[in-house]
């Protein structure tokens, strides 16, 4: 990312001061050689006042070792059974990767420290399986984490805990994340892995609504790596208990982290709560970003141009889509009189927004908004964007002598002979 658009990154320095980020990361992340870079990244967000806790892993650590030693591991995510020898490997990896992050804090002139803030029970026996010396989290000690933050100390957190007795048990570090998260009221949470070709899941979106993320977990359950698997569903536990944003990002991408934060589109994968993108009608208001935003398609031969006043005319008919406050999207439903037909027109999304399911969603949100209104059947006119209706929105192609009688003749007044598709709804 090129970070000379100072304006740019200057308008999320505000919202981010004094705000808690959880910094969750693979123990390969720690091993790679980039980790030096992203200590420096950390190290831009907290001259900026954000307030950091870093979590990480050990999974790569503990395989390293477990060769060395000849040791067989019971476990090395911290999700299953941990025997006493696996324990002894979580340990001695735990206690290598927190020096490495506190060596790599130090270069980049962090403070920090190793605080023992959580509190951990055995797992238990669950499908008649003991689980040992593995732990789930009891709680964590915000008041200790606070007290650290207060002060410009970043807190760094391993998947090593102890219980009110001192027994030591080992947890997954994805869930550890999640849980301080939660605990401390972080506005982000960001899983940063260097073991993820998020390039290969190609019905990942940019941008999941917690439902998506979980239809996506349920869909790809068996074909997607474990590793993503967790992330995702730790990811919508967080959401699901207040966490408004939780990033996925590949460190192997340059600049990830910074890029993620201080871009409109980000580099990695986004889960967010209800409220970071929103469908609404137009206002007068917004015209001007409508017109704007159609520009590109416009030009592209996509869209018939439209004028401020032909806008205003039908502004009643227009839908926008916001991300965080931004217009990135819109769509037109037009009604006929005496006629259970609506036009879908003026589908236009903002570039930088592409390839993210953005434009199915507008359209089926004008196919809700027409179902309610007793509306049968949508119609559309394409020259460009014929693949898109039939095969992502699930539109067939028709003739002209399906539109309604009114659209019909502005159909032969306008001679582009545009592709008729059409689309039956059924009620509500």
């Amino acid at each position: 990312m090129n970070f000379t658009n100072l304006r740019g990154i200057l308008t999320y320095v505000p919202e981010f001061r004094d705000k808690i980020f959880v910094i969750a990361v693979d123990g390969a992340v720690v091993a790679h050689d980039n980790f030096g870079n992203l200590a420096l990244d950390l190290a831009v967000l907290r001259s900026l006042n954000v307030r950091l806790i870093v979590v990480h892993g050990i999974g790569r650590q503990m395989r390293e070792l477990a060769v060395e030693r000849s040791i067989p591991l019971s476990s090395s995510d911290g999700t299953g059974p941990t025997d006493p020898a696996t324990l002894k490997v979580s340990l001695a990896a735990s206690s290598q990767v927190a020096q490495q992050i506190l060596a790599a804090f130090g270069a980049a002139d962090l403070r920090a420290a190793v605080p023992n803030a959580i509190v951990v029970h055995p797992f238990g026996i669950v499908g008649g399986i003991n689980h040992q010396s593995t732990g789930r989290i009891e709680r964590v000690d915000t008041a200790f984490l606070h007290d650290l933050l207060d002060r410009g100390i970043v807190p760094i957190l391993g998947p090593i805990g102890s219980d009110r007795e001192g027994n030591l048990f080992r947890v997954n570090s994805d869930a550890v994340a999640a849980a301080i998260a939660e605990a401390v009221r972080a506005v982000k949470l960001i899983y940063l892995s260097s073991e993820i070709d998020y390039a290969k899941e190609n019905d990942l979106a940019r941008q999941l609504s917690v439902s998506e993320a979980e239809s996506f977990v349920h869909h790809h359950a068996n074909t997607t790596s474990p590793l993503l698997l967790s992330k995702l569903s730790h990811s919508i536990t967080a959401c699901r208990s207040g966490i408004p944003r939780i990033h996925l990002l590949d460190i192997c991408v340059d600049e990830a982290l910074l890029s993620e934060l201080f871009s409109q589109v980000g580099v990695g994968t986004m889960v967010y709560a209800e409220g970071y993108e929103s469908i609404r009608k137009a206002q007068k208001k917004d015209v001007r970003s409508i017109l704007q935003l159609i520009s590109q398609s416009v030009d592209a031969a996509e869209i018939l141009p439209r004028t401020r006043q032909s806008i205003l005319a039908r502004l009643n008919d227009y839908y926008v889509l916001e991300i965080d406050r931004g217009l990135v999207g819109c769509v037109a439903l037009h009604r006929f009189l005496d006629s259970s037909q609506a036009e879908v027109a003026c589908l236009s999304v903002a570039r930088v927004y592409e390839n993210q399911g953005l434009g199915r969603k507008l359209v089926h949100f004008a196919e809700s908004v027409a179902r309610q209104e007793g509306i049968r059947q949508l119609f559309a006119l394409s020259a460009r964007t014929y693949n898109f209706f039939t095969q992502k929105v699930g539109f067939r192609e028709g003739t002209p002598d399906d539109l309604p009688a009114a659209r019909r003749f502005l159909y032969d007044q306008g001679g582009r002979h545009s592709k008729v598709l059409l689309k039956q709804l059924h009620a509500p």
